[in-house]
């Protein structure tokens, strides 16, 4: 399994997907503090959503109090919606979703995917739609908390075997199992 942080590869700023809601299950909650802790504590720099709610919101509380960097991305349309975080680093407002995907992706050298809904899904299918047509290299890893992603997972692979997914690209993402790991 590939590893988060390698000897080749330790990020600089990672582009954050994940739910701004914290889900039925308390481990989200507790993987998300875990992660935020870990990025200030490895001094990377977290570029997120933006909000002060849901998984979003408790990561960027943890990378900040372990005085991390965090960087929101927030369309104008979402302030209101999702409720800005008011303590960020830096809060970015953009006019549009696609703008916000953007802008935080370019923020970044690699993306980390926890548990979300419908807008995470879109944003994990877009960065590996764009990697799939070679318009970037960076790495993406699903965080595999309490296997949330495993019907994915299965889905993808069903994908594959009906000849629709090359098998290759199997390899656009990695899977990982908690925070630690990424050590």
């Amino acid at each position: 399994m590939q590893q988060f942080f390698s000897q080749d590869f330790i990020p600089r700023s990672i582009c954050l997907f994940c739910g701004a809601s914290s889900g039925t299950d308390p481990i989200y909650a507790k993987f998300a503090y875990s992660f935020g802790k870990l990025l200030a504590e490895r001094n990377i720099q977290l570029v997120y959503g933006g909000a002060k709610v849901g998984l979003m919101g408790i990561i960027a509380d943890a990378a900040l109090q372990y005085g991390g960097k965090v960087i929101g991305v927030m369309p104008k349309h979402l302030s209101g919606i999702e409720v800005a975080h008011a303590h960020l680093t830096e809060l970015r407002i953009v006019p549009n979703m696609h703008q916000r995907k953007e802008m935080m992706f370019n923020l970044s050298d690699s993306i980390v995917v926890l548990p979300g809904g419908f807008g995470t899904l879109d944003e994990l299918f877009e960065v590996l739609t764009w990697k799939q047509l070679g318009l970037h290299q960076k790495r993406i890893f699903l965080l595999n908390i309490a296997k949330f992603w495993q019907p994915l997972i299965k889905t993808i692979d069903h994908l594959i075997n009906q000849g629709f997914v090359n098998p290759i690209n199997r390899q656009l993402f990695t899977i990982i199992e908690s925070p630690e790991e990424m050590i």
